[in-house]
């Protein structure tokens, strides 16, 4: 079953374009602020296995470091080779100065 967890604050993940690592209820996320949202993604690339915590975003998509394949970070969908299978998504909330991430 889903739950709702609280993975970080908003003092986490600060500056546009920021990438924070959380590890939550089993699950490696990594969490993106881009145009004033927080995103969510599975932090783990889908070609390779790196965590695309160490990449860097651009244009709405995070880059993963080894090989220079990107995702989006709204949908997951893989946009640049050599990565063609998507990572997951996960739906986030904030709530007060609380990010919270659905997971499970």
């Amino acid at each position: 079953m889903a739950e709702w967890v609280a993975v970080a604050t908003l003092a986490d993940c600060e500056g546009e374009g920021c990438v924070h690592a959380v590890t939550t209820a089993g699950e490696k996320v990594v969490l993106v602020k881009w145009e004033g949202e927080i995103f969510a993604l599975e932090d783990q690339c889908s070609h390779r296995d790196f965590p695309l915590s160490d990449g860097d975003v651009e244009d709405g998509e995070l880059e993963c470091i080894f090989h220079g394949a990107r995702f989006d970070i709204r949908t997951g969908k893989a946009t640049r080779l050599p990565a063609i299978r998507p990572v997951r998504t996960f739906p986030v909330e904030i709530r007060e100065d609380r990010i919270f991430v659905q997971v499970g």
